[in-house]
């Protein structure tokens, strides 16, 4: 995860979104583009974006968790610092058996 150390300004970048297990279920998508999304970003800011574009992932609040760039990111204060063509997985919690 890289972190923001000096803020130089907010930017917008363009990120791929990849859904997986339920939260796949829950968009009808496997992934999608969204444009202009700020950075940096706390994962709960980015979490609330996504829910406003996706609402039916309400049904995993408190559930899931953010990979940014491969590196899972709990939802909270975590600033995270998004480059144009980064991807956000939304990673909600896999059954076991």
């Amino acid at each position: 995860m890289r972190k923001c150390q000096k803020n130089k300004g907010m930017s917008k970048e363009k990120v791929t979104v990849l859904y997986f297990a339920k939260s796949a279920e829950l968009t009808g998508l496997k992934e999608e583009e969204l444009v202009a999304v700020p950075t940096p970003i706390s994962s709960r800011d980015l979490w609330a974006l996504l829910l406003r574009k996706q609402p039916r992932l309400v049904a995993l609040q408190g559930h899931v968790v953010l990979a940014v760039s491969q590196q899972y990111v709990a939802i909270g204060d975590h600033q995270v610092t998004l480059a144009d063509g980064d991807e956000v997985a939304v990673v909600p919690p896999l059954s076991g058996g």
